[in-house]
């Protein structure tokens, strides 16, 4: 039995610029989500280069210009694409939110993928610790300070090959 789900969609909320720009990015997400995970894990790893760490209110508006304007990133099984337009869309204005995908920490296994900013899952209604994280691709700008800061310089900082 499958249960019904609302979701938002309204594509004339955002103005049309800018719908034009967040479809050409979602059209980009999709062709990336269908790629194998080692593959999509190294274009956002180059992507985030040189970008800033995102902000929630950044990566907030970001996703939500995303799922109003694509039905199928609104939906509970878009996570994937939904997540890859976030990070895009942030990237485009020289900004980087960490995304993440993971696996749900108690059974049944359910796999995930949300995007953070400043330490905080956006727009997820689950809990932050009700998935595990698999794999991450911060910002390199703060993944690449966080290392440094460790005391390990000259060592390879891009630990999401």
């Amino acid at each position: 039995m499958s249960s019904t789900e609302v979701v938002v969609h309204d594509p004339r909320s955002v103005p049309l610029p800018r719908r034009v720009l967040v479809r050409l990015v979602v059209a980009v997400a999709r062709l990336l989500a269908a790629q194998r995970p080692r593959r999509i894990r190294t274009v956002l790893g180059r992507l985030s280069r040189g970008a800033r760490p995102a902000t929630v209110e950044q990566t907030r508006a970001a996703r939500d210009a995303v799922v109003a304007v694509s039905l199928a990133c609104a939906g509970r099984e878009g996570c994937l694409p939904r997540t890859l337009a976030t990070a895009l869309l942030c990237r485009l204005h020289g900004r980087w939110p960490t995304w993440c995908v993971g696996a749900r920490r108690l059974p049944p296994f359910g796999a995930h993928a949300w995007v953070e900013a400043e330490g905080v899952p956006v727009g997820e209604e689950y809990p932050p610790d009700y998935f595990r994280p698999l794999f991450t691709v911060p910002c390199a700008e703060q993944h690449a300070s966080s290392v440094a800061s460790a005391g390990s310089p000259g060592r390879d900082t891009e630990s999401h090959r």
